[in-house]
Formats: structure tokens, C-alpha cells, sequence
């Protein structure tokens, strides 16, 4: 898939999962009014469309030249009721799920646009697992306006809160695709709300 491509819109039916092999994804909804709240980024190895329904409830487009594994959902269900490991590791990935979606609760609901940028930026090496990066290198295969639509932020907000990040020497921003942590405790105690 090309950067942008589409991968399945919301309201189509959904015969299909997806397993992203390369690349990475920006899964949203879109509101009536026409704005979009990102609900998530995919990334290697993560599946797409496992929820049980007639239809998808979401948009996936690709951030960049992605790759993904298409499976019809009868047979890739029946292949998760012989194989163990597989069902053992679509439950584990179900469970993961669920907790970065009570975090994104708490992260929009209560946080400080500060806080809300300092958890993302915390927590987003751990969901890219097959493109390890230095420590404190963070990959930002999103835009801007992307990441200010996940974090329920308008772009100027983002664009003051990393100014504000770089002032205070908390990151470096070597090019639009990648920061660096220089301080991740102060980092840490930022996400906490404890500054």
C-alpha cells in the first residue's frame, strides 16, 4: 500500500482481518461534522478487524508504505480454534488493546495537553516493536495534525507543547519524522502531572 491508501473505510462490510506485516496505519472515525478523531496507530505485526460484525467501525489508512496479510474471517477464525499459540497471542494482543484504550480514556479525559504529549511520546516506541530504535529515539511515521487529532488537540497545541518540550531541553527534534528523549524522567514526571 502507497502512503495514504486506504485500507477499509467505515461502514463497509468486513469479510476480511488484516495483519499489518511492514509500514504503519492511522485507524479513525470520523465525526458528521467532517472532523476525525484518530482512535489508534497500527504497526508491524498488529491485526486490523478481529471485532465480531457485519461491518467495519473505523477508517485504517497507511502513514506509509505499508504491507499487510489479508484473511477471510471464517477460515482465520477456524485456523484460532486449532492453534493455541495463535489464540494465546490474540488474546494477549485483545488485552493489550483494552488497556491502551482505558489509557486513551484517561488521557483525554483528565490530561493537560503537556501531560497528553509527554505519554504519547513515552509510549509509542513500545507499540513499533519490529523497528527498534536507539534508546530515547522516538520514530513519528504520523504528521503533525495526526497526532493532534489522537490526542484531542488542535496542531497549534502540539506545535507550542514540543516547543515547549525543546525549550526546556526534554527532546530534540533532528528531522519531522524523529525526536529524540533527552530527558526521560522529567518526561515521565510531565505524564504523570507531577510538574
Amino acid at each position: 500500500m502507497k502512503t495514504g491508501a486506504v485500507l477499509v473505510r467505515e461502514g463497509d462490510a468486513a469479510p476480511y482481518v488484516f495483519n499489518l506485516t511492514s509500514g504503519s496505519l492511522r485507524v479513525y472515525k470520523l465525526l458528521p461534522d467532517g472532523r476525525r478523531q484518530i482512535t489508534g496507530f497500527l504497526f508491524a505485526g498488529d491485526f486490523l478487524g478481529l471485532a465480531i460484525g457485519e461491518s467495519y467501525v473505523f477508517s485504517a489508512e497507511a502513514m506509509e508504505p505499508s504491507t499487510v496479510c489479508r484473511f477471510r474471517k471464517g477460515p482465520f477464525r477456524a485456523l484460532v480454534d486449532v492453534s493455541a499459540p495463535l489464540e494465546h497471542m490474540l488474546l494477549h494482543r485483545t488485552s493489550h488493546e483494552l488497556a491502551a484504550a482505558q489509557n486513551q480514556m484517561l488521557l483525554l479525559g483528565r490530561k493537560t495537553a503537556m501531560e497528553r504529549m509527554a505519554s504519547f511520546l513515552l509510549d509509542l516506541p513500545g507499540h513499533d516493536p519490529a523497528r527498534p530504535t536507539a534508546p530515547g529515539h522516538v520514530r513519528l511515521p504520523m504528521k503533525r495534525g495526526e497526532v493532534a487529532d489522537y490526542l484531542g488537540l488542535t496542531i497549534e497545541t502540539v506545535s507550542r507543547v514540543l516547543t515547549r518540550m525543546k525549550r526546556e531541553g526534554l527532546i530534540l527534534t533532528p528531522s519531522p519524522s524523529e525526536l529524540v528523549v533527552m530527558r526521560p524522567e522529567r518526561l515521565r514526571q510531565h505524564a504523570l502531572g507531577e510538574v
